[in-house]
């Protein structure tokens, strides 16, 4: 079987990124500093749903587990480290219009990090969502995504515009194309590797095409 995880050089620039309109070349990626992930739509468990996340030495760096016979968890996922133990905790914000969700710590209930809106405009079709503070006064987006999540194509920028995490797809040494299920999350030092891969996770909810974690 092919390896999955990083094996290449990661790049900033492809016809893709230019297909959807992502911002210029003044807010690249920090390639020279940034962790290079492999993400794998697939579960370490059998009969679940979810993601496993790898290192560029194959190491196993976060996971996603949801059993999609479970009832009780009230739209609730839980992203992982390598060991179980509970990083970040997303639930679907009920009583809401549109399709937000709430980023908790660990598996905390109470104090919401961060809220994460789908964006739906008609008049700018490449943005894909919006992350701003969850409590307090500060309501400023202060991440947005772009691209398209269905080819695996998007960016990341802070509020001050800089490109902080991308989406890739991911192709074999021979050049023998992974699909949809297998590609990259390039984070750069700005941005954390957990919160970034939150948001795959809300991307693939929002955006996926596949059977949506039980809710």
């Amino acid at each position: 079987m092919t390896k999955v995880y990083p094996n290449v050089a990661p790049t900033t620039t492809n016809k893709k990124q230019k297909l959807f309109n992502l911002k210029p070349a003044n807010n690249a990626l920090d390639v020279d500093h940034a962790v290079v992930l492999t993400v794998w739509k697939k579960s370490l468990l059998f009969n679940c749903h979810g993601f496993t996340v790898y290192d560029g030495r194959g190491n196993l760096v976060f996971r996603v587990d949801n059993y999609m016979a479970t009832s009780g968890n009230n739209g609730e996922i839980v992203l992982m480290d390598a060991a179980g133990k509970p990083l970040l905790t997303i639930r679907r914000k009920r009583l809401s219009l549109g399709d937000n969700w709430l980023v908790y710590e660990g598996e905390t209930t109470t104090n919401p990090r961060f809220l994460v809106k789908k964006h739906v405009n008609i008049l700018n079709t490449k943005c894909l969502a919006h992350v701003s503070p969850a409590s307090g006064s500060n309501k400023n987006v202060v991440y947005e995504i772009e691209g398209s999540y269905a080819q695996r194509c998007c960016a990341v920028y802070d509020e001050k515009k800089r490109r902080v995490a991308e989406i890739k797809q991911k192709e074999s040494v021979g050049g023998v194309a992974f699909g949809v299920d297998v590609f990259r999350l390039i984070v750069g030092p700005e941005m954390g590797t957990s919160m970034a891969m939150a948001m795959v996770i809300l991307l693939d909810q929002m955006f996926g095409s596949t059977r949506r974690f039980s809710t």
